[in-house]
């Protein structure tokens, strides 16, 4: 039956408590439990005056401020003020009464451009955070996952000055440039004279530390790459922010010495995509002791011509074996690291397979081999241990979705900041914020649903394993599931199919 509502409730007085109002599972309840935030008092005290000025606003009530910007995904720090003046469970969580006032929006903003710039307050509270996470063992950092994705810049892309840069170097080239030098000589050649390279670069008006991002070849936008590594289970392990003009595998470097000094350790292997792909990281890696896991990647060669692959190398004469068993003898090391060697134009002018091999009007094939060839020969052949294919299949689950999470759900899809160390501190932020979720919600729901427990988590890694062992054992990629249900050993009770694994499954030696 319809009823229209009697009573007006909108001016009636109540006495309760705000802690009422808020739920039980709410999310600001998981994140105040989750962790003690009295840490920041230690974390800021050197930014404040002991005895003089006005009393400032509670440091912990501004960072928490901006992890509620983040970890709700709202858009800017006015829109997160408004919110907190309207939502309960928002003024719960910074410690505020119904009718405390709300900082004022410039607040955290100024805070965040002035006091807290050039220092490190907010890596020290992602670290804190993170720290956390590994004193619960949530986080298994044998296994790095590495990539990088762009932001879109807060800069207008039709507003640039084109200049001539020079080329920065490479975090390896002084050991490049060493080990040329040494190649050239053992070859009887002399060494290369130094040279500065400058390049072509479009500079934005609007914020100059940003770098162009060619999409496509209709897009072109100014952004930031932001490189990141966390494990396999998720949890961000450290990030590093550039200019999106900035190569993926020149950030690396860089990226792989932050998270040793994060987990005080070095992993085991390091799972990344093409754009890592080369003989350097490969060298930086193997001589570090870590297994360099990546894709396998399409010959570049045109279509009806020979693949590299084709010629074979022989180590012992230093020479390439062309397929009409020809040798390319070696001719030179050229600034980037690669010998070339080079066909006889003689004997390929009336070679049958020339139309395969070259389109030179010399007539000369040219092979090029990197002086670290070997390093990334051998990361090659680790790409078909099984092992490490399944490692490798876990990207889309980890850094992939966390880039995804960071862009959809946590408000990093561009950024209103400007400048290299602004949106430096804003990746802490966010990095944090997403651990610090992730963290509440497992604490919470270890303690409020007993199956989900971290006694289960030494178990789990054994057990996803002996079903990996399993399912590769009974071929189970290259047949159907009925094969493998039958596979199972099962037993009839009261007409009800129960499968069971065999006995020692759990503690078999997987080594």
């Amino acid at each position: 039956m319809l009823r229209p509502h009697q009573e007006d409730g909108r001016y009636t007085e109540t006495t309760v408590k705000l802690d009422d109002l808020v739920p039980e599972d709410h999310l600001v309840r998981k994140l105040d439990a989750a962790i003690d935030f009295s840490f920041i008092y230690d974390v800021v005290k050197d930014l404040y005056s002991p005895d003089h000025g006005r009393p400032s606003i509670d440091p912990v009530m501004l960072f928490k401020m901006y992890l509620i910007q983040y970890v709700f995904g709202i858009r800017s720090m006015r829109e997160t003020v408004e919110q907190i003046r309207t939502n309960v469970a928002y003024r719960w969580f910074l410690g505020l009464s119904l009718h405390d006032p709300v900082p004022h929006h410039s607040t955290p903003s100024k805070n965040y451009a002035r006091r807290f710039a050039g220092t490190d307050v907010f890596h020290q509270i992602f670290s804190r955070i993170l720290k956390e996470a590994f004193e619960h063992g949530l986080v298994d950092s044998s296994v790095l996952y590495v990539d990088s994705t762009h932001v879109k810049a807060s800069a207008n892309k039709k507003k640039f000055t084109t200049e001539m840069a020079e080329v920065e170097a490479k975090a390896y080239q002084q050991e490049l440039e060493k080990e040329i030098e040494r190649d050239r000589i053992a070859h009887g050649k002399s060494p290369l004279p130094s040279e500065k390279k400058k390049r072509e670069v479009k500079v934005s008006k609007t914020d100059p530390e940003s770098g162009l991002l060619v999409k496509n070849e209709r897009e072109r936008v100014f952004a930031y790459s932001y490189h990141t590594a966390c494990d396999r289970n998720g949890w961000i392990l450290q990030t590093y922010v550039t200019a999106a003009n900035v190569h993926d595998s020149q950030a690396f470097f860089v990226l792989f010495e932050r998270v040793k000094r994060e987990i005080q350790s070095c992993p085991e292997a390091v799972c990344v995509d093409a754009g890592y792909k080369t003989p350097a990281i490969a060298k930086y890696l193997l001589e570090q002791g870590v297994k360099p896991i990546w894709p396998y990647t399409r010959p570049k060669t045109k279509d009806g011509f020979f693949r590299k692959s084709d010629f074979v190398y022989d180590e012992y004469f230093d020479c390439y074996l062309c397929p009409n068993d020809q040798v390319l003898s070696y001719s030179t090391t050229n600034r980037e690291g690669y010998r070339e060697y080079k066909s006889d134009p003689a004997v390929c002018r009336s070679c049958p397979y020339l139309h395969q091999c070259t389109q030179s009007k010399s007539y000369t094939k040219v092979v090029t081999r990197h002086v670290w060839q070997d390093y990334y020969e051998e990361a090659e052949h680790l790409r078909y241990v099984p092992e490490y294919r399944e490692l490798y299949a876990l990207r889309k689950e980890t850094i992939e979705r966390d880039f995804a999470d960071m862009k959809e759900k946590h408000g990093l899809r561009w950024t209103h900041y400007r400048g290299l160390e602004k949106n430096e501190a804003q990746a802490m932020l966010v990095c944090a914020a997403m651990n610090l979720k992730k963290l509440a919600n497992y604490l919470w729901k270890a303690k409020h649903r007993p199956f989900f427990s971290f006694a289960w988590l030494p178990i789990l890694p054994t057990f996803f394993e002996n079903i990996v062992y399993l399912w590769n054992k009974m071929g189970f990629r290259h047949s159907s599931e009925t094969h493998f249900v039958n596979s199972l050993q099962r037993t009839s009770i009261n007409g009800t199919f129960v499968f069971y694994l065999p006995a020692g499954f759990f503690f078999r030696n997987t080594k």
